[in-house]
Formats: C-alpha cells, structure tokens, sequence
C-alpha cells in the first residue's frame, strides 16, 4: 500500500472513531489543532495495530497540524529508522503537552540513544526540548534504567533548578522525572528529601508537593 493510500486508510479509521464532545473539550482547554477527532488513546492504539510501522508513513503523519495523526505518527514510526537528527526535528515541532508525553511513551523512550537524548534535552533552553528531556527520563528510570553517580548527579541538578523555574510545563515535567528518581530505593528518596528541604521555604506549590510524595515513598521503602 503506498504512503497516501494509508494515510487516507488511516484518516477513514479516525472519521469512523471521532468523538466531538471530547474534541470540543480539547479545543475549550486551548488544544487548538488544526482538526481534532477527539479519539482516546486506547481506540487509536488498536487503529494503530490495523498498520504496519512504516517510516514514511509516520514522518507523514506527523506532518499533519492533525492530533490523531501526531499521535499515530509515534506508534508506527520503526525505532531503527529514527534518526537523532529526526528526534530533535519532532520536538522542535511540538506545539502541546500531551503530544510530547505520548511521543515520549510511544516512541522515545524505546530508542537505543533515549538516554542520551534525555540528558540533552534536559539542558537546552527549549521549553519542549527540556519538558521532553524530563518526560523521557521518567520513561527511563520506570524501566529500571541504571545511572551512574554522575549521570545521578547531573540529573538532580538539572531537575532541582528547573523545579524553581517559572515555566509550569517545565516544572512539571521535572518533578515527574523526580518523583521516579525517588521510587528507584531508600537511598535516592532520602537523597532527594536532604536537596529538597532547603527549598521548602519558598512556599512554591509544586516543590511542596513533591516533598511530601518523597517523603511518602521514603517511608514506605523502609
């Protein structure tokens, strides 16, 4: 089946799903794709599994300013096709949280280079660059991926300074990474809780928050 043909295939599949309730809250919440079916995950895994991962399927799908396509474009892209250069072109072309995490937790996470590119991403001044970094790292560690003490380290200090930042994607995507920093044992938990308290007395939300989820995984690792 050549490419076009699949997209339309494709493109038939998601006409036959579309849920304009959920679509309109989408768009209601600022998600402003150039058209959105409102399909749920679950329904476009199994449209998904209709196809074969194809390379140029995907890159073409991705193309698409199309919610369901964006998505899509990640559970048919094959791992051994995608390029870093290519990785770094998708999330210069992220414009929505939750394109990055399904991109993250569909594709990325699955590459031989994941963990690099977690570091880099974490460190660039891109807003999705660096909310990917730490999406993919969560991805990481939840697989049970070991670090080194510096790689711990950079990890810790890239997480904590973005923590304090005013970006709230950002921010959020930090504590995340940190949250699952804490469940890998005892030692990391209690590590992260002797970094965090002196943060405690800015008061700010989200660092409050993850003190206390620290502290609830610190104690129930005893």
């Amino acid at each position: 089946m050549e490419t076009q043909e699949t997209i339309r295939e494709i493109k038939k599949q998601f006409r036959l799903f579309m849920n304009g309730i959920v679509s309109q809250s989408m768009r209601d919440k600022g998600l402003d794709y150039k058209l959105n079916f409102g399909i749920e995950l679950p329904r476009l895994k199994e449209i998904a599994a209709k196809f074969e991962k194809n390379h140029q399927v995907a890159q073409a799908l991705w193309k698409e300013n199309i919610r369901e396509c964006k998505i899509l474009a990640g559970l048919l892209q094959p791992v051994d096709s995608f390029y870093p250069e290519i990785a770094d072109i998708w999330v210069e072309d992220m414009h929505y949280p939750e394109i990055a995490e399904l991109t993250c937790m569909n594709l990325f996470q699955h590459l031989p280079y994941a963990s690099d590119k977690a570091f880099q991403w974490m460190a660039d001044e891109g807003e999705y660059f660096q909310f990917c970094g730490y999406m993919l790292m969560a991805r990481l560690l939840m697989k049970g991926n070991e670090m080194n003490e510096r790689a711990e380290n950079e990890l810790l200090d890239q997480a904590l300074t973005a923590l304090q930042g005013e970006t709230g994607m950002v921010c959020r995507g930090a504590s995340t990474a940190l949250r699952r920093y804490a469940c890998l044992g005892k030692e990391q938990a209690r590590k992260l809780l002797k970094l965090l308290q002196p943060m405690s007395v800015s008061g700010k939300a989200e660092v409050l928050a993850l003190i206390e989820d620290v502290k609830l995984e610190a104690e129930s690792l005893h």
